[in-house]
């Protein structure tokens, strides 16, 4: 595989830090970004420890000026950016009925507006030079809806159609883009969601009794399937929906 460069939202914690991790491990430089800089600076760390090349970047998906800055900056550090990868995400759990518009809006503009903004920054890139994966983190939520997240649910059902709209308009460009739903998956924002009710441990459990392999997700998980669809052995596939969730959903 061409030395590539990669471009990673979310890259300070969870599945973003695991991916940062597994794409360099192949011939291909991390440009890892987030809001978090503690988070951040603990990834570059871990990848550096791994031995690939790492460029590290704040950068605000709800915010097109500071997605168009990052990218301008990786075009003169690191290079044209190949490979995108969309993990950046939020959300809280709560009855849709006492949500509100302001909840509403928080929810799309990092979920879903956030990848609008990455992928129509990177395309004209990818598209000059024939070539680019586009890869973005969805959810089984977005599959088959999810208990107390309504919202989140359709942002993420917005991406996989999204990402299946994009495959069609630029797969005579030579780019990919495809889908990925992680089941419940043992994160810092899980733990952000369990913590904030009352019986944390009675929803692992149920949620781990659901999966039938009978354990939660790792962000090595996805990180694994990521790295396939940046591969050539995956030239030939755009458009899909990959769960990787131990068995929860099967389609």
């Amino acid at each position: 595989m061409t030395e590539r460069v990669a471009l990673i939202t979310g890259a300070g914690s969870g599945i973003g830090r695991a991916v940062s991790i597994a794409l360099a491990s192949m011939p291909v430089t991390v440009v890892i970004t987030d809001i978090a800089a503690d988070g951040l600076e603990t990834t570059a760390k871990l990848v550096g420890q791994s031995g690939g090349n790492c460029h590290s970047h704040i950068m605000d998906v709800t915010k097109r000026e500071s997605v168009l800055e990052v990218c301008v900056k990786t075009g003169e550090t690191a290079g044209n950016i190949d490979i995108l990868v969309n993990c950046a995400g939020w959300d809280a759990l709560m009855p849709f009925i006492e949500t509100d518009e302001v909840f509403w809006d928080k929810i799309i503009d990092l979920n879903f507006k956030g990848i609008l903004r990455t992928t129509q920054a990177v395309l004209p890139g990818m598209m000059s030079q024939n070539w680019g994966r586009i890869i973005n983190i969805s959810s089984d939520a977005g599959r088959v809806g999810s208990l107390m997240e309504a919202v989140y649910s359709g942002a993420k059902g917005g991406i996989i159609a999204f990402t299946k709209t994009i495959a069609r308009e630029v797969a005579r460009n030579g780019i990919t883009a495809n889908t990925i739903c992680p089941g419940p998956t043992e994160t810092a924002l899980l733990d952000e969601i369990i913590d904030a009710g009352d019986d944390g441990e009675r929803v692992i459990s149920s949620m781990t009794r659901s999966v039938p392999m009978k354990r939660l997700g790792k962000p090595e998980d996805v990180a694994a399937a990521v790295r396939f669809l940046v591969s050539e052995g995956a030239s030939y596939i755009t458009g899909q929906t990959l769960s990787v969730s131990g068995g929860l959903t099967m389609a």
